[in-house]
């Protein structure tokens, strides 16, 4: 299976994490929807994002984990060329798949991540990154993902979940 995850974090503290399931890559059916409640998480510190999402992360994915081959996260896996890790390289690290990181918004220093231009919106970039799969194979294959739009339709729909519609 191949997995898409986002994490909402709630006002009333906590956090929605949700999961998107498909057997192809190309996210073209969605399996199955999860969405987890993670009650507690940690405060937000700049260049430590990994330690209040993985949690998360990891309670979205508890009852798929062994059956993934492949995960998208919504952000980068590295935030530099020189290899920082981010948010990606945390969950490659911790669950043994590879990893892709598609992002909306330019990181400065993530000056590696491909530019994959999808749908109508092809002015707009999506930075890919990658653990575990060369970033040209990744960002071959946000390209060839399911859906018109700039954002492949496994991403809009595990961002709608994530947010509680």
């Amino acid at each position: 299976m191949f997995a898409a995850t986002d994490v909402q974090y709630l006002d009333e503290g906590g956090a929605r994490a949700a999961l998107v399931l498909a057997p192809d890559e190309a996210f073209s059916t969605v399996t199955v929807e999860e969405r987890v409640l993670v009650p507690d998480v940690a405060p937000y510190e700049p260049g430590e994002f990994y330690r209040r999402e993985l949690p998360c992360l990891r309670a979205v994915l508890a009852r798929s984990l062994s059956n993934v081959k492949l995960l998208v996260i919504d952000g980068y896996v590295d935030l530099d060329p020189s290899g920082r890790p981010g948010l990606g390289a945390h969950a490659y690290q911790e669950f043994g798949v590879p990893v892709i990181g598609v992002a909306k918004t330019r990181f400065d220093t993530a000056t590696h991540a491909a530019e994959v231009r999808r749908g109508q919106d092809a002015v707009r970039p999506l930075y890919v990154t990658a653990a575990g799969l060369p970033v040209a194979d990744a960002a071959a294959l946000v390209e060839g993902m399911s859906g018109k739009h700039r954002l492949p339709d496994a991403l809009r729909r595990v961002d709608q979940l994530a947010r509680g519609r």
